[in-house]
Order: structure tokens, then sequence, then C-alpha cells
């Protein structure tokens, strides 16, 4: 992988890691105490129709799906584990299937479009470590094995 795609899906993944962390904290500890609710927590209203009373089980699972597997995916690539780009790509996939799901119950904001445009960039430099990029060379060798050998001294018969 380059060192400007390594860099790049690091940026990305610690960045979703904390931001994910920090919003689901704010998410359970809005739910926990309606006076620590704060500018992070969405309205209840935006709960009406959802399989959800409060913002705890979703708080949870955004730490856990979202930033929990950015944090694998950022140690991972630190670690140059063979496991970095699948986490890497479960991250941003991740992130994506978080902020669509969210826009069922939740109206539209720039912060949606900012994760949504987050979550393709890090499919976009997983492929690129992938090697996308780079023609494939293969050299193609035939496994026929004609029937008679054209080498003279090899008939039989």
């Amino acid at each position: 992988m380059s060192r400007p795609t390594r860099v790049g899906l690091l940026i990305t993944q610690a960045f979703v890691a904390v931001t994910g962390l920090a919003g689901g904290i704010a998410l359970i500890a809005g739910s926990v105490d309606p006076a620590w609710a704060s500018v992070l927590t969405p309205p209840m209203s935006y709960l009406d129709g959802s399989p959800f009373r409060s913002y705890l089980i979703p708080g949870l699972l955004l730490i856990v799906v979202v930033a929990g597997v950015h944090a694998v995916g950022f140690f991972a690539t630190i670690a140059d584990s063979p496991w970095q780009l699948p986490a890497a790509a479960a991250g941003g996939f991740a992130c994506i299937v978080w902020i669509f799901v969210q826009m069922v119950y939740i109206p539209f904001s720039l912060l949606q479009a900012v994760y949504v445009a987050v979550g393709c960039l890090e499919l976009g430099l997983t492929l690129l470590a992938l090697g996308i990029l780079h023609p494939v060379l293969h050299h193609h060798r035939s496994t026929f094995v004609p029937a008679h050998s054209a080498h003279p001294g090899t008939r039989r018969g």
C-alpha cells in the first residue's frame, strides 16, 4: 500500500473512531439524564416510529458498530495486519449504512452528508490499496497437452 493511501486510511479511521465514540457517548449521556443532553443529541421526537424509546441503544450501536470497527481498522493498519483492508472496507460500509438507516428517522443534515462522503472515501482508499488503478498483468499458460507430440523421435507406432 502506498504511503499516501495508508495515511489517508489512518486519518479517516481515526476521525470516525473518535467522533463516533464521542457521538455515542453523547447519545448515551442524553438518554440517561436529559440534563446531560447536548447539541449532539437529536430531539426525542426523531425516535417516533423507530424501534427505540431512547438514544441509549443507538448510542451503544454507534460506539460498537461504527467507532469500534474503525478503531479495529486503525490498529490493524498501524500493525500492517493482513486484516487491515477487510477492516477498512467494513468500516466504510458501516459508516454509509449507519447514515442511510439514520436518515430513515432523522431529517437530512450536513453532518450526514459528511459521513457518507467519509465512508465513500474510506472505500475508495481501500480500493486504491488493493491496487485497482494498477493494471493486472497475467501471463497465461495453457494447460492444453496435444495428443501427439510435435517433436520428432517421440512418435509411437
